[in-house]
């Protein structure tokens, strides 16, 4: 065990660790900020348009497609807020002018949004262009900072108002961007959404596979036991990929067709990390009544949290990271539930999450109104309750039973 603890924080963690506070990532966690409004806002409209009540439903036939114009303005915009989004943070991250940043993003992802017609293709607005998003932000910042660092700007007199200043800073490197993005469009004919999409196409395949959303909870669980937050630390990585889901099961419900994504955003959030990563709200039910005083105030002062998601004061007051006893329940119970999510969604005994809620609601209820009021989803999150209770119970009984010994000889 302790040659395992050494190689997590010696080998696995340093570039994970880095990979996690690199800018470019960040400012794709920090720019898909951005979308959540237009989610959750267009989330609400599904789920006001499809209450599972027969009269409810008839009530609102005729105004179905007054619905989908609020679900298709917000789910259909997704990657052009993401381009806004990530080119103001990662400018902002590298210290130039955000707003610049976010202006050249945008210019270069509509640019690359034109089909062999020259006309504008709107559906890459949507979830299919949010690989695209980040690319164009990425090069249109770069070549902002290239120009901004080498001082290839135009320059205006002190007096200029300083908005006037950096618009005209931005003029030179607006430019370049502008052409390089309508070069590869328009006289080379070179389709960049579907040469974007070409690229990616394997990683999303493989993360909305059973092995593939198996080894990224084991990731995220492996990041936590080393005691660095693994959700925020990948979130960079999948988010854009889980997100896409979402807001492709969004429109496919919306629509009446088959929901193409299993592991959308709200798998790992709301029917893996029940009651927080790793389902440790059962630890918490467990030191509610535990014979160690320690275990008892800790769990009255977590169970709140917990009930939220919210499991750092388990995480690392129980503890769990660099705990052996609990390292075992910690990794195998997102893995269990992990597999049976999946097989239960994939054989259509539970609906898939169509919706975006927030991460912070509590168990059982966040489920049911991320499938779209499928009542199969809470009875599931019952059920994952119980059964990361009883993987916890003898680990905890275990931890218990030391920290009731080193109590009575503190005594």
């Amino acid at each position: 065990m302790n040659k395992f603890m050494d190689w997590l924080q010696n080998v696995l963690m340093p570039p994970l660790a880095k990979a996690g506070n690199n800018k470019y990532l960040v400012s794709i966690r920090n720019g898909l900020v951005l979308t959540l409004p237009a989610v959750i806002s267009g989330s609400i409209f599904l789920i006001i348009a499809n209450i599972p009540i027969p009269a409810w439903s008839n009530f609102m036939k005729p105004y179905m497609d007054a619905m989908g114009v609020a679900v298709n303005g917000s789910f259909g915009i997704i990657s052009l807020l993401a381009a806004i989004g990530i080119g103001y943070e990662l400018a902002k991250a590298l210290e130039l002018d955000a707003i610049n940043g976010a202006g050249l993003s945008t210019m270069a992802f509509i640019v690359a949004s034109f089909n062999s017609k020259y006309t504008l293709d709107t559906a890459n607005f949507a979830s299919s262009g949010l690989f695209t998003a980040i690319v164009c932000s990425f090069i249109s910042v770069s070549i902002l900072n290239l120009f901004v660092k080498k001082d290839w700007v135009i320059k205006l007199p002190k007096g200029v108002p300083a908005a006037v200043s950096q618009s005209f800073a931005s003029l030179t490197p607006g430019f370049v961007v502008l052409l390089l993005f309508w070069g590869l469009r328009v006289p080379l004919h070179f389709d960049i959404n579907l040469f974007v999409q070409s690229i990616f196409h394997p990683l999303l395949f493989a993360m909305n596979s059973l092995p593939g959303i198996m080894f990224y909870t084991l990731l995220v669980s492996i990041l936590w036991v080393a005691g660095i937050h693994g959700d925020m630390t990948l979130q960079g990585i999948s988010d854009p990929i889980f997100l896409q889901f979402l807001t492709a099961n969004g429109l496919a419900y919306a629509h009446h067709q088959t929901i193409p994504y299993l592991t959308s955003l709200g798998f790992s959030s709301l029917f893996v990390n029940v009651g927080g990563t790793g389902a440790t709200i059962m630890l918490v039910f467990w030191m509610l009544s535990s014979k160690s005083k320690a275990y008892r105030e800790l769990g009255k002062v977590a169970f709140p949290s917990a009930l939220f998601e919210i499991n750092e004061p388990v995480i690392f007051g129980f503890p769990v990271v660099m705990n052996p006893i609990t390292l075992i329940p910690f990794i195998i119970v997102p893995q269990i539930l992990t597999v049976l999510t999946y097989i239960l969604m994939s054989v259509h005994l539970v609906r898939p999450a169509i919706m975006m809620v927030p991460w912070t609601m509590p168990p059982i209820i966040g489920p049911l109104m991320a499938t779209g009021w499928d009542w199969r989803a809470g009875v599931w999150s019952a059920i994952e309750l119980v059964i990361a209770g009883a993987i916890y119970y003898p680990f905890f009984k275990v931890a218990e039973k030391q920290m009731v010994a080193q109590e009575a000889s503190e005594a």
